[in-house]
């Protein structure tokens, strides 16, 4: 730290990070104040090759915004002006060694973490083949069950009953559990039990991305159910449309089975292989075959 504890209460208000090189140049139109600030090679060697007068002029400029924090990469020296305006200014100073692009890949995953849209879900999340299915239903509906009949098949555990979501990128959904939490697991009879304790460390993951959302419901016969799969529910979890599998509970039904099901055939049409879509279209190629071939027969044997 350069400029001792000044600025180190300073909220950071933006995720991004970025170098305010056009502005030390005296363009300010386009500057976005609430960004990560990081001074490169390029840019303190630009304030070094200006004498006092342009070198505070340019500072000053800099130092006129609310900046939330400066870096210095490389550990360069900087100007004695530049300390003097953040100590005044109030804006904290920091310099590490790491190369301006390392800096840049280390800072900006850390700066997308923080600042991802982020929920609690009512649910239990479990990595079946790789997928990560998220199981959501009214309360006592057996979800944690469900759950852990898979962990026992062999599959992972990630959370139970309170799933923390956090959206990266625009379109990926991370769930993981409460920290206190760990992997423990609520069955209604039994209590808490430690799965870790349990079953070992492997069926056990710390986070894992949701891809399906598996519903269970209460059986209902007056309500249609999809028996095809053509037509594909999806439900947004912030802003992210997944796939949603009902999945109606009667007696006698192994919806541990059919969970094992659902993740494979998510593999299955995530490497272009959708099986519903198949049987439709060699369907109707049989239906057409079958017209033409009636209609040939007819024709050959008009005697008329």
């Amino acid at each position: 730290m350069l400029t001792g504890e000044a600025g180190l209460e300073r909220e950071i208000p933006s995720g991004e990070a970025s170098s305010p090189g056009l502005v030390l140049a005296g363009y300010t139109a386009r500057f976005a104040p609430g960004r990560v600030f990081v001074l490169g090679e390029t840019e303190v060697t630009y304030l070094s090759s200006l004498d006092e007068p342009a070198r505070r002029k340019a500072l000053e400029t800099l130092f006129q915004f609310e900046l939330p924090v400066l870096f210095v990469t490389k550990a360069q020296e900087v100007p004695a002006e530049m300390i003097e305006l953040a100590k005044r200014r109030g804006v904290a100073v920091l310099r590490t060694r790491l190369k301006t692009a390392e800096f840049y890949h280390r800072i900006k995953p850390f700066l997308e973490d923080a600042f991802a849209p982020a929920t609690q879900l009512h649910g239990s999340l479990a990595d079946v083949y790789g997928v990560g299915l998220l199981f959501m239903g009214r309360s006592g509906i057996g979800k944690s069950e469900c759950v852990l009949d898979l962990v026992e098949r062999g599959h992972r555990l990630v959370a139970d009953d309170l799933v923390f979501v956090r959206r990266l990128g625009h379109d990926i959904l991370i769930g993981r559990g409460h920290q206190n939490a760990a992997h423990f697991m609520e069955i209604r009879g039994v209590g808490l039990i430690d799965i870790k304790a349990l079953f070992g460390i492997r069926s056990v993951r710390q986070q894992k991305r949701i891809e399906v959302i598996v519903q269970l419901e209460d059986w209902d016969s007056t309500k249609p159910y999809d028996r095809t799969g053509l037509d594909t529910e999806h439900h947004e979890i912030l802003d992210v449309k997944l796939e949603r599998v009902r999945v109606p509970l009667n007696p006698g039904k192994n919806i541990t089975v059919i969970a094992e099901v659902v993740a494979m055939r998510h593999l299955l049409k995530y490497s272009g292989v959708d099986s519903a879509i198949q049987f439709n279209e060699q369907l109707i190629k049989r239906m057409q075959l079958k017209d033409r071939r009636t209609t040939r027969a007819y024709l050959e044997e008009d005697y008329e």
